[in-house]
């Protein structure tokens, strides 16, 4: 039994739902089965109630007329007396519970019914005895007038006990309906509980699954939710939002993707540029040296070992800008490691000093003893979109400055990126982070969201200060992680 209720318990919910409809359908046609069948009977009560009423009327009328006949002797209430015992006779034939008989006598009434139309019989024949007998009925000591006055008050008694019986009938069938409508009001308010408390510890939990992963999407968490060991529609909805949880991370992780490629195509004018100054000094030093053995002048071994030390370090210096570029680009899956804070920074300022206008200079304050659980092509686009965005606001002469300190204490580090720009006004403020919001003419207005995203999913958080016409100040604060002693 056991099993079979939590197995019907870890059913779909639509068929316990249901198969709650049907037994609630059930149960209210029981009840009213139950309830119209108690009505019938009172109805049948209430009509006997009412014949019976009529019958103790008659009685009552039968009393009168004897009295009046044992007082005066008139003919026409001895024929009155007869007739009202012909119709109480008639009354109790039509609802004595026989064949043809009137419904709503049982079999408890049988017997108060029983004797009540015996007396009447034989104080019919007792009252028509008296009448055939002159003078008898003058006599108030006469037998047969005591007799007669004794039998018609247990008449009267008989047939109030009948009508109390009645009364007394009507008020158990309803207290009867009473206590059985109570008990299925209760039963049924049992079960209603039981299904509510089944189908919304299903449905509320499986919420409640969600409200909490939807929570860690927002904070860029996308780890699936585990999936719970039911078949019904609860693991169904679960699956989607699994889904939904995928598509949701490839898609940002293609927005990404698309961001930092835009963003490459910001960079491309600066890298050529950065290239083209080593490629000058190498294109320089061989020049010397291949006019020198053209000339046939002796070697230097001195000046020739300076030459081939200044190509080596310009492909050096050439190598590393260009490996920065490809590490930029290149999509990799999120993965934190413990990496310097201030080496990913370098690397960020590197790629973007390129872009930085004459006048603006980029000042960094970055501890070498800092290291967080870092993604560092990621983090690193959060700083080049910073930096970006800074120097686009900026009208030379300007300072961007990166600055950060750690906080053991919280657990925390602090970077700051300032700028010296135009500001933000209040009402755009808390927008920046929006979806494809920009006050700039161009640009996709996606970077400082995908920065947001970025940042959620390192657990940290980011805020934004600024005041119109003196800057802006991003503040991020991220988790030290085990790898961080001492403080700035």
């Amino acid at each position: 039994m056991y099993g079979m209720i939590t197995r019907f318990a870890s059913g779909k919910i639509r068929r316990i739902v249901l198969f709650g409809m049907i037994l609630s359908v059930l149960g209210f046609s029981v009840l009213g089965a139950i309830s119209y069948r108690y009505l019938l009977q009172i109805e049948d009560a209430l009509a006997l109630a009412e014949v019976v009423d009529d019958l103790s009327s008659e009685i009552l009328e039968i009393r009168r007329y004897e009295k009046n006949y044992l007082l005066y002797a008139l003919e026409e209430d001895y024929l009155e007396t007869l007739r009202y015992c012909d119709k109480a006779l008639s009354i109790i034939e039509r609802i004595e519970p026989r064949e043809g008989g009137l419904i709503g006598a049982d079999l408890k009434g049988r017997v108060t019914l029983a004797q009540l139309r015996d007396d009447l019989r034989r104080y019919k024949e007792l009252f028509t005895s008296i009448g055939t007998q002159p003078g008898s009925n003058n006599d108030e000591n006469d037998p047969l007038g005591v007799e007669l006055r004794d039998q018609g008050k247990d008449l009267v008694d008989v047939v109030r006990q009948f009508v109390l019986y009645q009364r007394e009938r009507i008020l158990d069938i309803v207290g009867t309906l009473k206590h059985q409508l109570a008990l299925a009001i209760g039963a049924f308010t049992g079960v209603a509980i039981f299904f509510s408390w089944l189908v919304g510890r299903r449905i509320f939990g499986a919420l409640g699954i969600i409200e909490h992963s939807t929570r860690q999407i927002v904070q860029g968490n996308f780890k699936p939710l585990p999936l719970p060991d039911t078949s019904d529609e609860t693991r169904g909805v679960v699956e989607a939002f699994n889904h939904m949880i995928e598509e949701l991370e490839r898609r940002q992780n293609q927005l990404l993707q698309e961001k930092k490629l835009a963003s490459l195509g910001v960079l491309t004018s600066g890298i050529a540029h950065q290239l083209n100054n080593p490629l000058n000094n190498i294109s320089t030093s061989c020049q010397i040296l291949q006019e020198d053995l053209e000339a046939a002048l002796p070697v230097d071994p001195a000046l020739t070992r300076q030459m081939l030390d200044n190509i080596y370090q310009e492909v050096s210096r050439s190598r590393d800008i260009v490996k920065g570029l490809l590490e930029f680009a290149r999509e990799t899956e999120f993965c934190l490691k413990p990496v310097p804070l201030h080496a990913v920074v370098q690397r960020a300022v590197t790629l973007v000093s390129s872009e930085v206008p004459s006048g603006v200079r980029i000042l960094t304050e970055i501890p070498d003893h800092i290291k967080l659980p870092l993604d560092s092509q990621r983090f690193q686009e959060v700083l080049l979109n910073l930096m970006i965005n800074a120097i686009h606001a900026i009208s030379p002469p300007g300072v961007i400055s990166l600055s950060a300190r750690s906080d053991p204490g919280s657990g925390e580090a602090v970077l700051q990126v300032t700028d010296t720009g135009a500001g933000i006004s209040p009402e755009h403020l808390g927008r920046i982070f929006d979806p494809f919001f920009t006050l700039k003419d161009t640009g996709t207005g996606l970077g400082l969201s995908v920065v947001f995203g970025i940042i959620k999913k390192h657990g940290g958080t980011i805020s934004v200060e600024s005041q119109v016409g003196e800057g802006t100040t991003f503040t991020l604060h991220l988790p030290l992680g085990g790898n961080t002693s001492g403080a700035s």
